[in-house]
């Protein structure tokens, strides 16, 4: 087990409060919980973030998610249990996440056209982004 490198939250409180300020604003959305977590989840798997995996693995149980989905999370693109409104939100979860490589281009934005309102996709990325940030607190920081 790693030792937490510098109590982040309690050195920073303000840009911590900042963080938790806008997961409740995320948690306020028009959003599915249960979809954000799914996010989150992704987000975290492909990051490698040991902390968020568990949290976020137990909120989606917590929820009532089946554990078979979780199981297939990191191949949601094979699996049958993902709607397409899901498989919207998670291809441009993991765009944002690897946004060096992938640029968020058209082909993975356009799908949330479909399945989303302007507010809900404008949601979702300030969810994958707050993610990741998360992500890298928790990492870098050994939490």
């Amino acid at each position: 087990m790693n030792t937490l490198r510098q109590p982040y939250n309690e050195l920073s409180p303000e840009a911590y409060a900042g963080f938790l300020q806008a997961k409740s604003a995320l948690d306020k959305s028009d959003l599915d919980p249960e979809l954000v977590e799914l996010v989150y989840l992704r987000i975290s798997q492909i990051n490698g973030c040991a902390f968020c995996l568990e949290m976020h693995s137990r909120a989606l149980r917590k929820r009532g998610v089946d554990q078979v989905k979780l199981d297939e999370l990191a191949g949601w693109r094979v699996s049958h249990r993902f709607s397409d409104r899901e498989r919207a939100a998670l291809a441009w979860a993991e765009d944002l996440t690897d946004i060096t490589r992938t640029r968020a281009e058209d082909a993975v934005y356009q799908p949330l056209l479909a399945h989303f309102s302007a507010r809900e996709i404008s949601d979702l990325t300030f969810a994958a982004g707050l993610m990741n940030a998360f992500n890298r607190l928790a990492i870098g920081m050994r939490q």
